[in-house]
Parts: structure tokens; sequence; C-alpha cells
């Protein structure tokens, strides 16, 4: 059996889980989310924590108890804490301006480029070489965050783009006559 599932989510104060057939809910102070079960792993609630058990003898079924127990753990901080992601501009002009649900970005391109945040995600801009994307859903904060990323990732001799805050750029040096 994977050794992550052999422990239980603890559930804190105000959060509910539900267990329906091939899904489950979690609803908490900051939102609530929903994703589907994988039917090689069994899920119970007991009290104030949640159970897994592989389902068989199987590879598949004991590797996805620890990913299903994994997931349900981070529902469970999604929902009372949430996730932020921290990108940094480096670069003569690059700006950021958030609006609403949208993110405005000045990346030395002859044109503006303009990101519409899908649904359950905030952006917000402290500086205009500051974004802070942050969500309840881990992935979706992760895959947003990859995405404006991409938009201009930072190039390999002067660490020109947009970066996450803790990321270090090994900075290759110029070709030599």
């Amino acid at each position: 059996m994977s050794r992550i599932a052999k422990y239980p989510v603890a559930l804190p104060q105000g959060v509910e889980v539900t267990l329906a057939a091939g899904s489950i809910a979690v609803k908490g102070p900051l939102g609530s989310i929903a994703r589907a079960a994988d039917p090689n792993v069994e899920v119970k609630k007991d009290g104030e924590q949640v159970l897994f058990k592989a389902l068989g003898n199987s590879n598949h079924a004991n590797a996805m108890s620890g990913t299903m127990r994994a997931l349900v753990a981070n529902m469970v901080l999604g929902v009372t804490k949430g996730f932020e992601k921290r990108l940094a501009l480096v670069g003569v002009g690059f700006r950021a301006q958030a609006q609403g649900d949208k993110l405005n970005l000045s990346l030395g391109f002859s044109h503006p480029v303009v990101h519409q945040m899908p649904k359950g995600v905030k952006v917000t801009t402290p500086t205009q070489t500051e974004i802070v994307i942050s969500g309840i859903d881990k992935q979706l904060v992760g895959q947003v965050a990859a995405e404006v990323r991409a938009h201009r990732s930072p190039e390999p001799y002067k660490g020109k783009g947009v970066r996450y805050a803790n990321e270090v750029i090994v900075l290759k040096e110029t070709k030599k006559k």
C-alpha cells in the first residue's frame, strides 16, 4: 500500500467533506471544490478525518490511493488557507496591471498582452513588477501562473522576462571572440 495513503486527512473546524457516488466535495470558509474519485480507491469519512484504502492489489490502485489522499489534503488546505503563486517581472519597461479578472502585461512586445483569469482565480499586482495569483484550487493556480510566465519566460543571457518570485535563473556567459 502507498505509504502516503496510510495517513488520514484531518478535517479542521468548519470544513465539510461530502462523499457521493464517484466524487468528493470539500466545503470550507473560502469556498468549495469537487473532484471525481478514482474507482480503485475506497474513501470513507471517520469522524473528523478522511481515510483512503486501495481496492485490490494492483500497482495502479496502490499509486492512486496515495494520489487521492494528496489531492484531498490539498483540497482541504485550499478551502481553509488557499494557495498563491508570486511572479516577478524583470526587464526595463516590463509592467503588470490587474483590472478585475484580466491581467494587462507590457512585456516589451509591440502590443500589450491581456491574460484572462479563469473563474476561481484572483490576481493582484502589489507593485508594477509583482504579480500575485491566488485561489483555492492548487492545480488551477499553478497552471495560470505557468501560462502567465509563458508569455515571456526568462531568457538565459540577461534573465529578462516573467519568473517565479523564488526562481533562480542560471545565466549563460556570452560568446567570446
